[in-house]
């Protein structure tokens, strides 16, 4: 599996509510969409509300199945006029170590994402096995709907993303991106 993210940051004065209509209306266009596992669309408001966030945001996250899904995605109709209403953008991808999801998923009103630099020569296999029993534990506790722990060897960076029912303050930390989920796109919808 691959997850795969690209955010937009958008002027402090964006009126959201474009971003939101634009989810609204082309977010069930991938529903469905061969190969994906979920997308979940996220924005995040500067200044306000529950993310908390620094700047305007528009940044979807997903986890593929297999890398043919990704790139069908990258190099059809739906990603050229992404690129045309908002630009180029840097697409992060990791390999996905585990990724867990609840039957509940459909109640995500949030996410978390932190991105964790891993040291040189640290030992990969006990983080990878850490990781990914953080990731099952979340969703065995209940705390979260949907749980990836992944990792991108070329900048050696791993990725915590969590879809959420609540936003607990607590969870809220320097390096925790948090975001409002817009729409998810899942298989087997509709």
């Amino acid at each position: 599996m691959i997850a795969m993210q690209y955010s937009f940051t958008l002027p402090a004065d964006y009126d959201m509510a474009i971003i939101h209509r634009r989810i609204r209306d082309k977010g069930p266009m991938l529903d469905n969409f061969p190969g994906l596992k979920f997308k979940a669309y996220l924005t995040a408001r500067k200044g306000g509300g529950a993310t908390e966030s620094r700047e305007n945001l528009y940044a979807p996250f997903y986890v593929w199945e297999k890398d043919e899904g990704l790139s069908n995605f990258i190099c059809g109709p739906g990603f050229v006029g992404l690129t045309d209403s908002f630009g180029w953008p840097r697409v992060r991808t990791w390999v996905v170590w585990r990724a867990e999801i609840s039957p509940d998923i459909h109640h995500a009103r949030f996410a978390t994402r932190e991105i964790v630099q891993t040291e040189p020569y640290a030992p990969l296999a006990e983080i990878r096995e850490r990781e990914s029993d953080a990731a099952a534990s979340d969703i065995a506790r209940g705390e979260v709907l949907a749980s990836v722990a992944a990792f991108e060897p070329t900048s050696w960076t791993r990725v915590r993303f969590r879809l959420r029912a609540d936003l607990p303050k607590s969870i809220l930390r320097p390096g925790v991106q948090a975001y409002d989920v817009g729409h998810l796109s899942l298989p087997g919808v509709g």
